[in-house]
């Protein structure tokens, strides 16, 4: 994968909640507070700044002079549990990030990030991830796809679900999202797959979350392999249908890509 690079990234998040007043006013409601019992509303005011940073591995195609392009699609990648760490060889055990030392002209961006060690992806980490990839590389804006596996397919559904409006289409796989979130997903072309015998996250999550979006009025098909257990993203990674699918999808109107474009 050349170029690959580690990078961290630093973002300050402020939070701020909705209230006002100053500090005699909260001296006032103190006292009332004191003086009066039983329950009743309250409000609170505090600041808090918040680091994020994470390392990852990045994929700029290689390509000829004259072929190279002013932005590329991008492909944000999620691994599993099994490649959280400090390590980022350990990202490329599997999907993309495996092949792309390889291939090196693959006609996308790919950002494949490392969740620390015994933690979850975290959505805010991820979006701060994302607004940082999308300033420092030319990245196609209209064409973000999200995809992941088993965490990383977790984490697939429940970003896409908070920030529909940030994808062009995704692709979880073994993954499972919150059916009753589904409505937010309407927007997203999805296409999902799992593995019919997948004994570490059910079928069943796949099943129940692609017909939830279809019935909201979005456009969701899946894919299963009868005979897959949990590793149903090897040969779904490895079938070029789902790369000349994903360059059908943008955020704007406008003219579908292929592989050759």
């Amino acid at each position: 994968m050349k170029p690959c690079f580690t990078h961290t990234l630093f973002v300050a998040l402020a939070i701020v909640s909705i209230s006002s007043g100053n500090a005699a006013t909260r001296r006032s409601r103190l006292a009332d507070s004191q003086e009066t019992t039983g329950q009743k509303a309250a409000t609170f005011n505090r600041l808090v700044t918040k680091t994020f940073s994470g390392n990852y591995l990045v994929h700029i195609p290689k390509l000829p002079k004259g072929e190279r392009k002013a932005k590329y699609p991008l492909i944000l990648f999620l691994h599993g549990s099994g490649e959280r760490g400090t390590d980022l060889s350990l990202v490329k055990k599997h999907g993309p990030p495996s092949f792309l030392d390889e291939q090196t002209t693959f006609p996308f961006i790919v950002v494949s990030p490392q969740c620390p060690l015994k933690q979850w992806w975290d959505e805010p980490t991820l979006m701060a991830l994302l607004d940082d990839v999308e300033k420092k590389y030319p990245v196609d804006l209209d064409r973000v796809y999200l995809t992941g596996i088993s965490m990383g397919g977790f984490a697939t559904w429940e970003l896409a679900t908070k920030h529909p409006e940030r994808f062009a289409a995704i692709i979880p796989i073994c993954g499972a999202g919150n059916p009753y979130l589904a409505e937010n997903l309407k927007t997203v072309p999805i296409w999902a797959f799992h593995g019919a015998k997948d004994q570490a996250v059910p079928v069943s999550a796949t099943e129940v979350m692609v017909p939830a979006v279809k019935k909201a009025g979005g456009d969701a098909q899946q894919t299963i392999y009868p005979d897959a257990t949990h590793n149903s993203w090897t040969r779904t990674y490895a079938n070029p249908e789902i790369y000349e699918w994903l360059l059908q999808h943008t955020k704007k109107p406008g003219p579908p890509l292929s592989i050759e474009d």
